[in-house]
């Protein structure tokens, strides 16, 4: 051995001895500054180079640190295992495990891992995300596996071949957004488990491709609620591909779907469309007797988003066949999303829709509700044009509505005038 050589092993083997000392008083703080001093950690050539009995105090000391350390003194040993090399993989792969460390452990362990391209770095991923129902650490793993790139995808298509690994080797894939793992996704998403397809169409969401706009038009016909919610969320943020159309008319029979949340859903996706036709179809479950009311309110709310004229007309036709039937939470939901249009060409016809809706109906027939909305629409609008109405409710013999009707003037820059002091008082 040479004399240079001889004083590395020396220096490394007298600072062991300080650190360790170190460690036995669990000063966590000190053994990491040392650790950091040690000349086997100058660079990975220098560790691999180090006696095996140094590296393996060198690795257990660390990983203390690790364990026990506070938040700042894991990050800071945290930037040295890639140094280590894959002496380290056996033991940070045994910290995958929940039951050994705590969320905080984990969380190093798998940012750790992103740097080893290994099979073995990958299968401890997979394992935290199996394990775990914590976002961050999810996010984190999902990370380290997209930075080990295709081997992570490689290694994840093999374990789907293997029935045990199959769901977690699924849910794995799902997480990482390499375009390398899309064929496989679009075929899991035909899997005989629901649960793995679901994990693929959340994934697929994520592409943008023509194969992939097919298989989640498939999954519109799933079996299973969960899938066809996703597909039908997935395709709502499809609005601005030339396909748009063809999304549209087949997500639309969604609105009648056994299942409420994906009724749902499917009336967001097609207000995100902002289309005449997306509007028609939307107004069509509107007035349909199959549709229940709870998602009436809901495409009461997606026409007003769909930012689109031709929805505003459909509101207006709907608040007078509501008001006709009295269909109190429809009216009020109506004048509500009227009064929360924020598209500068639409704001206008908003206004007179609210106004035509005061003049064509008694005040005294309308009910409390309604009259609430009504001036809280107009206020939140800032209708000018409105204030001779605003001025007529704040004569109303309804305090409260008196009171709202006060404030959304002054929304509108009108004083209340001296009939009114009392009320503001």
């Amino acid at each position: 051995m040479k004399a240079e050589e001889i004083d590395i092993v020396s220096s490394n083997s007298v600072a062991l001895r300080q650190i360790q000392s170190q460690a036995a008083a669990k000063n966590w703080l000190e053994v990491n500054y040392q650790l950091q001093q040690l000349p086997c950690l100058a660079s990975p050539t220098h560790f691999q180079t180090t006696e095996a009995k140094v590296k393996a105090q060198v690795i257990e000391l660390a990983l203390q640190v690790l364990i026990a350390g506070d938040f700042q003194q894991k990050w800071h040993v945290a930037k040295m295992f890639p140094l280590m090399g894959q002496d380290i993989l056996p033991s940070l792969a045994a910290l995958a495990d929940p039951e050994q460390v705590d969320n905080e452990t984990q969380w190093f362990v798998a940012s750790i891992l992103g740097n080893f391209k290994t099979q073995v770095a990958v299968i401890a991923l997979a394992k935290i995300l199996q394990t775990t129902q914590e976002p961050d650490l999810i996010a984190i793993a999902a990370k380290s596996l997209t930075q080990i790139g295709d081997l992570a995808v490689a290694t994840l298509i093999n374990l789907l071949e293997k029935p045990p690994h199959r769901l977690v080797a699924a849910k794995s894939l799902a997480h990482i957004r390499l375009v390398s793992a899309l064929p496989t996704l679009c075929s899991l998403a035909a899997d005989t488990n629901p649960e793995i397809r679901l994990l693929a169409i959340e994934a697929l969401g994520s592409f943008h491709s023509p194969e992939v706009t097919n298989t989640l038009l498939q999954a519109l016909q799933d079996t299973s609620s969960l899938v066809r919610k996703e597909a039908v969320t997935a395709l709502g943020f499809r609005q601005n591909i030339e396909d748009r159309s063809t999304i549209v008319e087949q997500i639309a029979p969604l609105l009648y779907d056994i299942n409420l949340d994906v009724c749902r859903q499917t009336a967001i996706a097609l207000s995100r469309m902002k289309s005449e036709s997306a509007s028609k179809l939307l107004n069509l479950a509107l007035q349909s007797e199959q549709v229940s009311l709870v998602i009436k309110i809901d495409i009461v709310k997606s026409l007003a988003w769909s930012e689109v004229g031709l929805a505003l007309d459909y509101l207006l036709d709907y608040l007078e066949v509501a008001y006709r039937d009295a269909n109190e939470i429809i009216c009020q939901e109506i004048i509500t999303v009227l009064g929360r249009i924020s598209t500068r060409e639409l704001k206008p016809k908003a206004i007179a829709i609210l106004q035509n809706f005061w003049f064509a109906n008694h005040p005294d027939r309308i009910d409390f509700a309604s009259k609430k909305a009504l001036v809280t629409a107009l206020g939140e609008l800032r209708a000018v044009t409105a204030q001779d109405i605003l001025k007529q409710l704040a004569q109303d013999t309804n305090k409260t509505i008196q009171l709202y009707a006060l404030a959304s003037l002054k929304k509108i820059g009108i004083k209340p005038d001296s009939t009114h002091k009392d009320v503001v008082s």
